[in-house]
C-alpha cells in the first residue's frame, strides 16, 4: 500500500482509537492491506525509540511488555524493515540472528506464528523459509537464521549485523546466549538487536535495562486489547490484575524478592482473598509523615479488621504523599467514615502533639488510640511477619504498593532505600487487632 492509496490516506487522519470501528467496516482485500501499513497499526511501544538511555543512537531495543501486549509483531516488524530497506553503498551482508527459548518457539512463534516473520510479509514479497536448514532468505540476499537459546555454542561462529532475541527472560541459558549472540554482532557500521520479553527478575534483564546503550519501551497486555479475545480479558486479566503473577505476566513489571525479606511474594499471594467476610472490629492506622515538604514520607494509611475467628483482613491502603497535615488527617478520617471503622491508630513519635491537634481540628468526634514505638521497624514488624505464616493474616484483595514495601523491607528498616510508610501503618493496624483492641476503643491524650 503507497501513501497515495485512499485507504492509507485516510486511515492517517484517524485517531488511533478510532481506528477499531473503522476496520469493521473494511472488506477482506482492504483488510490485507491495512494490515501491511504498520505505521498505521503500531502502538507507540511497539516503534523502536531513536535514542537510547545514553541520549545516542541505541544498540539495544528492549521491549518489555506483558501476554498478548503485541512484542511478537513488533520484532517481527523490525526485523522486516531491516530485511527490506534499501542497501546502502558501503552496507555489508545483511545476516539475521533469531533466537527464541527453543527451537520450537522460534519456528513456531517468530518464524510461523500468526505475528511472526512470515505472517508480517505480503504472501508474494515473503522471505523462503527452509525450516531444515534453519534459514530465511530474502530476495535482496538478506538471511536470517534462526538458533536455540538451549545450544549457546550453536551461535559460536556466524557473523551478524542484526539480531532479534525472543522472552529473553525465559532462556534457560540467558547468560551464556547471549555472551555468544554479542560476539557474533560484529557486521556493519553498528550492529544491533531488539529484544522482546516478558520480564523476570534476572540479573541479565536488569542489566540491559540501565545499560548507556539500551532503549527500552515497556506495555501492559491492555495497551493490545482490541486484539485480544475479550474472554481473556474478562477473565484472564481481571482475575490476575494486581496480584504478582499478573503484574510480571500482565502489567510487564519485575517483580524482584528480597533474600532477607520478612515477607515473600509468595507467601503474600497464599495469604490472598477475593474479600473479607463480615468483621467485628475495624481499624484505621495512620503513620504521619515528619512533614509535607517535597520529597518528604508518605503518610501510610492502611485499614485492616478482625472476624470472629480472630483472623485479621487487611482491606485498604490509601496512603498518601505531599499533603499538608491538615490534607492526611482528613484522608484518613474519610477513609475512617467509609469503611464504618471502630477507631484510628495514630503515631505520634513524630510531632505528637501536632498529630493530636491536626485530627481534632478536621474532626474532634474521631476515637483515636495514640501508640508510640519503642522499637525498631524490624522489631516490630516481625511478629506480624510471623502471624502471616501462620496464616491468622490475609489480604482481601490485592495492594500491590505496600506489597512492594513488605517484600523489599530489610534489617536496615528501609524498603528500596526509602521508609516503608504503608508498611508501618499495616503493622499498627494488624498489632492493634491482634495484641490489643478486645474492648472498647481506648483514646489516649485526646
Amino acid at each position: 500500500m503507497n501513501s497515495d492509496d485512499p485507504l492509507h490516506r485516510n486511515s492517517k487522519q484517524l485517531l488511533r482509537d478510532e481506528i477499531p470501528e473503522a476496520i469493521a467496516s473494511l472488506d477482506a482485500e482492504e483488510l490485507a492491506a491495512l494490515n501491511a501499513a504498520w505505521d498505521i497499526l503500531a502502538h507507540p511501544h511497539q516503534l523502536p525509540p531513536a535514542l537510547g538511555n545514553n541520549g545516542e543512537p541505541w544498540t539495544t531495543w528492549l521491549l518489555i511488555g506483558g501476554r498478548g501486549a503485541g512484542k511478537t509483531r513488533a520484532g517481527a516488524e523490525w526485523i522486516k524493515g531491516l530485511a527490506n530497506a534499501p542497501r546502502q553503498e558501503d552496507e555489508t551482508e545483511r545476516r539475521i540472528a533469531l533466537i527464541g527459548e527453543t527451537e520450537h518457539e522460534t519456528r513456531e512463534v517468530m518464524i510461523e506464528g500468526v505475528s511472526g516473520l512470515l505472517a508480517v510479509h505480503p504472501h508474494d514479497a515473503r522471505p523462503l523459509w527452509s525450516p531444515a536448514r534453519r534459514r530465511l532468505e530474502w530476495n535482496n540476499g538478506a538471511i536470517a537464521q534462526a538458533f536455540s537459546a538451549e545450544d549457546p555454542e550453536s551461535l559460536r561462529g556466524p557473523q551478524f549485523s542484526a539480531a532479534w532475541a525472543d522472552e529473553l527472560a525465559k532462556w534457560r541459558h540467558a547468560e551464556a546466549t547471549f555472551d555468544m549472540l554479542q560476539f557474533g554482532l560484529r557486521l556493519g557500521a553498528r550492529p544491533r538487536q531488539v529484544i522482546t520479553t516478558t520480564p523476570r527478575p534476572i540479573a541479565l534483564l536488569k542489566r540491559l535495562i540501565t545499560d548507556p546503550t539500551s532503549a527500552v519501551t515497556h506495555a501492559a497486555t491492555r495497551a493490545n486489547a482490541y486484539y485480544l479475545s475479550p474472554a481473556f480479558i474478562d477473565t484472564v486479566v481481571k482475575r490476575y490484575d494486581g496480584t504478582r503473577l499478573g503484574r510480571q505476566e500482565l502489567d510487564g513489571e519485575i517483580i524482584d524478592e528480597r533474600p532477607d525479606a520478612l515477607w515473600s511474594r509468595g507467601g503474600i499471594e497464599s495469604c490472598r482473598v477475593a474479600e473479607a467476610p463480615a468483621l467485628q472490629r475495624i481499624i484505621v492506622a495512620v503513620d504521619p509523615p515528619v512533614s509535607a515538604s517535597k520529597g518528604a514520607d508518605a503518610c501510610g494509611l492502611v485499614a485492616a479488621g478482625r472476624n470472629e475467628n480472630d483472623i485479621i483482613y487487611v482491606i485498604a491502603d490509601e496512603t498518601v504523599s505531599g499533603l499538608s497535615p491538615a490534607g492526611w488527617a482528613a484522608k484518613a478520617i474519610a477513609l475512617w467514615r467509609r469503611l464504618e471503622a471502630d477507631a484510628l491508630v495514630v503515631e505520634v513519635n513524630q510531632g505528637g502533639d501536632m498529630v493530636r491537634s491536626v485530627i481534632r481540628e478536621v474532626d474532634g468526634s474521631v476515637p483515636v488510640i495514640a501508640v508510640r514505638a519503642h522499637r525498631g521497624k524490624w522489631l516490630r514488624a516481625e511478629p506480624i511477619a510471623a502471624l502471616y505464616e501462620q496464616g491468622r493474616v490475609k489480604h482481601a484483595g490485592v495492594f500491590p504498593a505496600l506489597e512492594d514495601e513488605m517484600c523489599d523491607f530489610g534489617l536496615d528498616g528501609l524498603s528500596s532505600g526509602r521508609s516503608p510508610d504503608r508498611l508501618d501503618a499495616m503493622v499498627w493496624a494488624v498489632a492493634h487487632l491482634t495484641f490489643g483492641g478486645r474492648g472498647g476503643p481506648r483514646v489516649r491524650g485526646l
